[in-house]
């Protein structure tokens, strides 16, 4: 089993520093979510893992060894934009993937009518790509990236243009190869599927790590500042919660509510406030953050800082 390490890694495109000093591990029989804001660096730091560009400074090693096209042959990539060939039909096209990354036609051959079998896609094998739905594309896609048993798993955004039905079949797939001891590294904008799938999480803002370690700590770093409410009628109570600053409103409607409490606000302010419009409450927690709430105030955070840091005349506040 092999531990994906990325060490001190820099990138630079001209002006641009995309990637500043980046640290994180990844370890096998585990889920990293690698998360970020459009223009974090995250693509980037992708596409240093996969040897698709190479970082100015620092190194990724998985296993013992920096990554190289060695790593590339035990590595199982699915990126956000997808990479089959229109014209090719389904069956010739898995053949071609499973070629490349060295399996003989017979083992190929094998897996692929497994994995097309198990993936509810038999019938598809004689389409074109072009014939095939969004959601049927990402499917076929998903099955080049394992086809051969990849021991390094980087999945962008795997779950796009799937319905609920085939995006729960795609996620006990990814458990299983967890549990098989495989190392994955999981990017997406979804929070929900990162509190679903991930064991651990590495934030990147503006090129930096914001928010680094295993999912439930970072939780409880956070402590249980948010209220979840279930109510029957007026939601109206909210209003004047929010104006006064007491809290943020994360989440709103009809009859149900995610506040954030600020200020040292105590939970059954929100509560004596809620009793007084609604005619019952049907759920009334305080909870940890979800993970797109701390997403959110990490971010925020990191931003507001760096922008006061720039406002700051050389040599430090006068």
């Amino acid at each position: 089993m092999h531990e994906l390490q990325v060490q001190g890694v820099t990138k630079q495109y001209e002006k641009v520093l995309a990637v500043n000093n980046v640290s994180f591990e990844a370890e096998p029989g585990r889920i990293l979510g690698l998360l970020g804001p459009n223009g974090a660096g995250k693509t980037t730091t992708i596409r240093m893992i996969t040897y698709i560009t190479i970082p100015d400074s620092g190194q990724i090693l998985f296993g013992d060894a920096r990554v190289g096209q060695k790593s590339q042959e035990v590595m199982g990539y699915l990126p956000e934009e997808r990479g089959l060939y229109a014209k090719m039909k389904v069956g010739e096209q898995l053949m071609y993937f499973a070629e490349l990354k060295g399996m003989s036609k017979a083992a190929a051959r094998e897996k692929i009518k497994y994995w097309l079998d198990r993936m509810g896609a038999l019938d598809w094998v004689q389409k074109e790509t072009n014939e095939l739905s969004k959601g049927m594309q990402q499917k076929i896609q998903f099955i080049a990236t394992i086809l051969h048993d990849p021991k390094l798993l980087i999945l962008d955004e795997p779950f796009g243009g799937l319905d609920p039905i085939n995006a729960d079949l795609l996620q006990d797939v990814i458990l299983e190869l967890k549990d098989a001891g495989r190392t994955i590294v999981f990017a997406s904008h979804r929070m929900e599927q990162v509190e679903q799938l991930c064991d651990d999480i590495c934030l990147i803002s503006r090129g930096e790590i914001v928010v680094n370690g295993a999912l439930s700590e970072v939780k409880k770093r956070y402590g249980k500042n948010v209220v979840m409410i279930d109510f029957e009628g007026s939601d109206a109570f909210l209003d004047p919660l929010e104006s006064s600053g007491a809290v943020r409103i994360n989440v709103r409607s009809t009859r149900h509510a995610e506040i954030r409490l600020l200020n040292g606000t105590p939970s059954k302010q929100v509560l004596k406030a809620a009793l007084e419009h609604v005619s019952d409450i049907t759920r009334f927690e305080l909870v940890e953050p979800p993970m797109r709430e701390i997403f959110v105030t990490a971010v925020t955070e990191q931003q507001g800082k760096q922008a006061l840091d720039a406002a700051q005349p050389a040599g430090g506040a006068q």
